[in-house]
């Protein structure tokens, strides 16, 4: 039995520190920026529905999507960004079906599914349990700013576009808090994955 862990937090959270920690512990991830990018390049189907209705200036010059022209647009109305979301989801689901099912079909005991709009596009749906990499708010503020040099009011904006942190921290059912160091927050993600192979040890038929 394959178990899916959902990976999830917000905005500068901290939740690619966590994908390494897995990724070192040679624990499969799909990682839902990477498979994005992939599903918007050049040429694609996703990026010609994309273009259909924001209209090709957000195409560099050699066809390829603007991501900075076209996040600035969409975070600037929710409704834009909605729209963004709903053109990209049958696209991003079926990759991640796709994924999913393939570890399967390979008797994979753990795979990780790291997808930011975990909660909001209701893909928890498919996991078994999810993580949520959890700082406080001004903490996510603060290194998002720095991360992406933002203003505070850009960076509360793209913050506004997602969920809270602290209501995706009432909704998971593991909580890794990334406001220390990187040392404590990968003992947490250890502690839980060692957890986790004693009881699959424990209920393996073998």
């Amino acid at each position: 039995m394959t178990f899916v862990l959902g990976l999830t937090g917000g905005i500068a959270s901290g939740k690619s520190l966590v994908t390494s920690i897995f990724l070192k512990e040679k624990i499969p991830v799909v990682d839902g920026d990477l498979v994005s990018r992939k599903i918007v390049e050049k040429n694609s189907p996703a990026l010609k529905e994309i273009v259909a209705y924001f209209g090709e200036d957000i195409l560099q010059v050699d066809g390829t999507l603007n991501r900075k022209i076209l996040g600035k647009r969409v975070f600037a109305k929710k409704e834009l960004l909605q729209k963004l979301n709903d053109i990209m989801d049958p696209y991003l689901r079926n990759a991640f079906l796709k994924e999913i099912n393939g570890a399967k079909e390979k008797n994979i005991p753990l795979i990780v599914l790291d997808i930011p709009l975990l909660y909001e596009e209701n893909y928890d749906q498919y996991c078994e349990q999810v993580m949520v990499v959890w700082v406080p708010e001004n903490i996510q503020k603060n290194r998002l700013m720095k991360r992406d040099q933002l203003t505070e009011i850009e960076a509360e904006k793209r913050m506004a576009s997602q969920l809270s942190l602290n209501e995706k921290k009432r909704l998971g059912d593991i909580i890794i808090d990334n406001s220390a160091t990187k040392r404590k927050t990968e003992e947490q993600v250890l502690k839980w994955l060692k957890n986790f192979q004693e009881k699959t040890e424990k209920t393996s038929p073998l």
